[in-house]
């Protein structure tokens, strides 16, 4: 099972979130906007790091909005899809 802490330290490690530890994000907190405050391109390399990582592949990207919503959101689609 992949944890919420797993998926902090990949956010960090992955798109180079400088000065940020896995204590300094909630699970609740937006990835986007006003919470980690990512961006499209992090969009891209977080489902990079996803396939990488997990073996998993978007083909409805329609939903990611909903899976990308917070870091348990993230958690919860990896654990229930990952190869």
């Amino acid at each position: 099972m992949v944890t919420t802490e797993e998926i902090k330290q990949k956010l960090i490690d992955g798109l180079n979130l400088e000065d940020m530890t896995p204590e300094d994000i909630n699970d609740s907190d937006a990835l986007f906007n006003e919470g980690l405050g990512l961006d499209s391109v992090d969009a891209i390399e977080l489902i990079v790091i996803l396939d990488n990582e997990y073996g998993i592949k978007f083909e409805n990207m329609s939903e990611l909005k909903d899976i990308f919503a917070t870091i348990q959101s993230l958690a919860d689609y990896v654990n229930k899809n990952k190869k």
